[in-house]
């Protein structure tokens, strides 16, 4: 480490970018950004003590590069890297250069990314760490796939087995459809993320998202912050995140921790990362979707409601320095909701769009927070995911929460961007959501109905 300040290299853009900027600066390091040539004007480069530029705007020229990025760390004489989520955040080989050089990275170790970026391989962890998995076959051709459909049985999901975000998915309930839609899921994964490689496993049609954040040392030791819900989602996005997820049972939650610890002291997990699973609601089953080996989108309702600094304590712990984390309790003394606001248009099938914004208001008041890369004249760029921002609002129970989500949405605005903001609104308000939790397939049933009334 440096013998002065450390020096953490930020290797990402957007919302996340500034939010590490931060968390660098918090423990009295210089954090230094990595940006395309799009975002030498960003929120988190006008933040970071120094900014290196590593190519052009579109990502596979830049951020998807990891030999640029150590290239960079190199030059800015960071002592860590920080990778976000998306881009480089769960690839080997950037660990593996920055190992190298002597350069430590805010994650997991080589060995445990690959053990856990591939679902086959992290399913079989999982299996053998003792953690609930569902019926589920490897896909080794796309054009043979009937037999493993009738192992499975329907109906079934295929899924990438690298990469994620709603991409190389697809719902077969017969084997017409598998054999017709796994060609696709193939072709769709490959472009998306350099690898077509699938599995199938059961899917349950009536299922919540559930996932358990932990903060392993490397050493087999594990902290459990609880859990969220994450099963409001359009297309596998998530759209809306709360930590603790409500409804569960305490055999429920205790399944779930357990597993999770299980699975982290059997990998000898080192940092931030995610369990998700599904929880079904017309069975007891709890079943293993992936691990997420970095920090997540939604991990601010986690930071809220436990009051801790996730970010924060990934850089410490990669400098080899305490990272100050409490031994939590099973349940957060608070509860908090995440809305994600995209610069999408919910009346135009959600299409993406970019441009100069106007002003930009957000709201004010106690336990509200917002992480965001948008503000008054910025020019959103169109190379990069539509995520603007990201609104959290804490309180003492779950009706409070939603209660101050609303009105915060309501208090919200983005002029001269079209945003999600109205379809946020719209579901914060329903009385399905208001109740409890949902299914993930509630979204996409409720959506029509919904929009109507929104115009």
């Amino acid at each position: 480490m440096s013998t002065d300040r450390p020096v953490v290299l930020v290797a990402n853009r957007g919302e996340i970018a500034a939010r590490i900027v931060a968390a660098a600066q918090r423990i009295g390091a210089e954090a230094v950004l990595a940006a395309s040539a799009a975002d030498t004007q960003s929120l988190a480069a006008r933040a970071a003590d120094r900014v290196l530029v590593i190519g052009p705007a579109p990502s596979a020229q830049s951020y998807l590069r990891p030999e640029l990025i150590a290239q960079a760390a190199v030059h800015a004489g960071a002592d860590v890297v920080h990778p976000g989520y998306g881009f480089l955040s769960e690839q080997p080989r950037l660990c593996e250069l920055l190992e190298e050089e002597g350069i430590a990275f805010a994650g997991p170790r080589p060995e445990t990314l690959r053990a856990v970026g591939d679902k086959g391989s992290a399913r079989a962890v999982a299996v053998a760490a003792g953690v609930p998995v569902s019926q589920g076959r490897v896909i080794t051709d796309v054009h043979d796939v009937a037999a493993l459909g009738a192992e499975v049985g329907y109906p079934l999901m295929v899924k990438a087995i690298h990469g994620g975000g709603g991409r190389g998915i697809r719902l077969a309930t017969t084997e017409a459809e598998l054999v017709a839609l796994a060609p696709q899921a193939a072709q769709e994964a490959a472009a998306a993320f350099g690898n077509g490689d699938l599995y199938m496993e059961r899917y349950y049609g009536s299922a919540r998202h559930v996932e358990v954040q932990v903060f392993g040392d490397g050493e087999g030791g594990a902290l459990i912050f609880g859990d969220r819900d994450c099963s409001v989602q359009r297309r596998h996005q998530k759209l809306i995140e709360e930590c603790p997820a409500p409804g569960l049972s305490a055999e429920r939650r205790r399944v779930l921790h357990d597993a999770s610890r299980a699975l982290v002291e059997a990998l000898r997990y080192r940092g931030a990362g995610t369990v998700e699973f599904l929880v079904d609601t017309l069975s007891d089953d709890v079943v293993f979707l992936e691990v997420n080996a970095r920090i997540q989108v939604e991990h601010p309702v986690t930071e809220e409601a436990f009051g801790v600094d996730l970010v924060a304590a990934q850089l410490l712990l990669a400098l080899g320095l305490p990272t100050g984390l409490p031994v939590p309790p099973a349940v957060p003394p608070a509860v908090a909701i995440e809305v994600r606001i995209n610069a999408e248009d919910p009346a135009a099938d959600f299409r993406p769009n970019a441009g100069r914004i106007g002003q930009v208001r957000w709201p004010r008041g106690p336990g509200i927070r917002i992480d965001t890369q948008i503000e008054s004249g910025f020019e959103f760029p169109p190379y990069y995911d539509s995520l603007a921002a990201k609104l959290i609002v804490r309180a003492h129970d779950r009706a409070a929460a939603v209660d101050g989500a609303l009105a915060a949405v309501r208090n919200t605005r983005v002029a001269g961007l079209t945003t999600t903001l109205p379809m946020l609104e719209a579901v914060l308000a329903h009385e399905d959501f208001r109740a409890g939790p949902v299914p993930t397939t509630w979204f996409g049933r409720e959506w029509e109905s919904m929009r109507e009334k929104i115009g």
